[in-house]
């Protein structure tokens, strides 16, 4: 097959393309270390399968899948990435990518059995994934299940650590109203007080939403009635 490598670390990125072309009979026709450049690349060089980094320098790698899916509507893409948190996992499920492999334990055989399954038309999705996405489905409280996609944001923002009125600033919207929706948040999710809701939104991955783009002011708050949580499919 044909890939396309987008990758910040250099030495990584040499790592992968030499198991690729060398262990693994593929070929790699180009690569990059930022996400602007992949669009470009892919459009240009219509590989068979581009195989995406998440924590790329200048955007977040879940921006690259969108807008290269958008473009190339055909295109298969593999995640390869060291960021294995549960709300990584689940925006994973949700981006329309075909696969993920864990940059920290997997192996050669591991990124070869992807690369065939991808190959095949199909997904793969490494055990660290899928033992996450049972877990959700098993826990009733799970965020999926509770918070709303416009909850996750302000979910993310607290995690960096704004205040309630920084926080308002953002998102053009009232200190009392990001003052509930903190409140609503810790009753769902039952936790104490907001260094506990912190701490899960930084070890659930929710401070790697990005900024970079100045997505979150173009969000639309929500209605006086807040919506439910969409069910998990």
């Amino acid at each position: 097959m044909r890939l396309v490598i987008v990758e910040d670390q250099l030495m990584f990125r040499e790592v992968v393309k030499k198991a690729c072309e060398r262990d693994l009979g593929h070929t790699v026709v180009g690569e990059c270390g930022t996400g602007a450049e992949a669009p470009e690349l892919v459009k240009r060089l219509r590989p068979d399968v581009l195989l995406l980094d998440l924590s790329l320098p200048d955007m977040d790698g879940f921006e690259v899948a969108e807008v290269v899916l958008e473009q190339t509507p055909e295109m298969r893409i593999l995640v390869l990435s060291s960021r294995c948190d549960d709300f990584t996992m689940y925006r994973i499920e949700q981006s329309g990518v075909h696969g993920f492999v864990d940059k920290n334990s997997n192996t050669t055989l591991v990124l070869e059995d992807a690369l065939k399954a991808v190959e095949a038309g199909r997904s793969y999705y490494s055990a660290i994934f899928q033992k996450m996405k049972q877990a959700r489905r098993l826990n009733p409280v799970a965020f999926t299940k509770t918070l709303t996609e416009w909850e996750h944001r302000i979910l993310a923002l607290i995690g960096l650590g704004l205040s309630d009125e920084e926080i308002g600033e953002r998102l053009t919207i009232s200190r009392h109203t990001a003052q509930r929706h903190r409140s609503n948040i810790l009753r769902k999710l039952n936790l104490p007080g907001t260094p506990k809701l912190i701490r899960f939104a930084i070890d659930n991955g929710f401070t790697q939403l990005s900024w970079k783009a100045g997505l979150f002011p173009t969000i639309p708050a929500p209605p006086a009635k807040l919506p439910k949580a969409p069910k998990e499919v």
